[in-house]
């Protein structure tokens, strides 16, 4: 799998059900070049859109499953 075929994949909370956002960006281990986290930028508002504070981090081990449309996370 690509980083831009998860790039077009929906973030979804299985807690609770939200969209949380689109990938961004990745952080990658530098040790073992694996994926650590991904970067979620969160929906677009006018306040959100200049502030880079409002992106989510998701680490690797919340992610509980990747489909075909949305990956699904355990975040709040």
């Amino acid at each position: 799998m690509r980083l831009s075929d998860l790039q077009n994949k929906d973030i979804v909370s299985i807690v609770d059900g939200r969209n949380i956002g689109n990938i961004i960006d990745v952080k990658i281990n530098p040790d073992t070049g694996a994926i650590a986290s991904l970067i979620v930028e969160a929906g677009k508002s006018f306040g959100k859109m200049f502030n880079k504070e409002m992106d989510t981090e998701v680490k690797w081990e919340e992610i509980a499953k990747i489909g075909e449309d949305v990956i699904l996370v355990k975040k709040v």
